[in-house]
């Protein structure tokens, strides 16, 4: 049987979510194999974790000759270990590093590439959501070996353990790839919600807030949520540029998304359109936001936010 080669989304070699909805998606193409690139001291850990959800194979390979560098490095390991093998598909998370890489890599490999996948069916066949969710794409990679960006929440991890043979490969990283160097890291401070673009619930605030988004934190608390916002919220400086949801910030898919004071241009829906559930809560009943939400309310978010979050608190026990 065919690899599928899943290149493993982690933090210091805890597995995020998506890896594991990958591998699920790369048993309907054929055996899993995941590709850990990171530090070899975290290479037991992570075998353990993605061989619980199918993978047949884990493939380490240690980024101190990559971490320094920005994406073409990894675009390289990853053409280095799929040729001479037999690959029918390379799957990674959608997110704008791995878009690039996945880009670098198809020319490499001389294949096709579809981004942003919603589903990849057994016959590789991809849907995609586009122009802010008006219409649904199915494509196929007609071209080499399908390179395919999905993004997270587009399937349920299925635990179904695998094998989880450990194989070491060797890579050779060219001064080519090494021309954008890293100068400087810092890690963000934790809030201690989830990733907003892994989230199974983001609760958005925009223009309609204020300025003041306590009403929004306190939903996505009571919610498990992690929180996002509008261009129109993170121009105005209420929130940090890394809480922005739309065209020119992050892509989410969660299985809910609850937008607070947010009209719903189409920026912002091209970037949360493909949620599997949407609310909307606006004081404008006209504001386009209604026209694609599941379930809307007509209202102040500052009354209705607070009623809300207390019956999710009460139902919870």
């Amino acid at each position: 049987m065919s690899e599928v080669l899943v290149l493993i989304d982690h933090v210091a070699g805890s597995v995020r979510k998506p890896t594991f909805e990958l591998l699920t998606i790369a048993k309907r193409l054929g055996s899993p194999s995941a590709v850990f690139i990171g530090s070899p001291e975290h290479v037991e850990g992570v075998v353990e974790q993605v061989r619980e959800y199918g993978a047949d194979k884990l493939y380490p390979i240690d980024d101190a000759g990559l971490r320094d560098y920005l994406v073409a490095p990894k675009a390289e390991a990853l053409q280095q270990l799929a040729a001479g093998r037999d690959v029918a598909a390379i799957l990674l998370p959608s997110s704008a590093e791995n878009k690039e890489i996945a880009g670098r890599l198809a020319v490499k490999l001389q294949s096709g590439l579809i981004t942003d996948a919603v589903d990849v069916a057994a016959d590789g066949t991809t849907t995609q959501s586009v122009f802010a969710g008006g219409y649904s794409v199915t494509a196929r990679v007609t071209k080499g070996t399908p390179i395919i960006t999905v993004k997270p929440n587009s399937a349920a991890p299925e635990a179904s353990p695998g094998s989880g043979i450990i194989e070491h490969v060797d890579v050779t990283i060219s001064e080519g790839a090494k021309t954008a160097v890293v100068e400087k890291r810092e890690p963000r401070q934790s809030t201690g919600r989830p990733e907003l673009t892994e989230a199974a619930i983001v609760v958005s605030g925009g223009r309609g807030t204020n300025g003041d988004f306590a009403e929004v934190e306190r939903l996505a608390d009571a919610l498990g949520a992690a929180v996002g916002a509008s261009r129109a919220a993170v121009d105005s400086g209420w929130i940090p540029y890394a809480f922005q949801v739309g065209q020119t910030g992050k892509t989410v898919s969660p299985r809910l998304y609850v937008a607070n004071g947010i009209s719903g241009a189409i920026q912002h829906r091209a970037g949360m359109q493909t949620s599997k559930t949407i609310v909307a809560v606006n004081k404008d009943a006209e504001a386009p936001i209604f026209a694609i939400a599941d379930f809307g309310v007509v209202g102040d978010l500052d009354t209705v936010l607070p009623a809300l979050t207390a019956e999710v608190a009460r139902r919870k026990g």
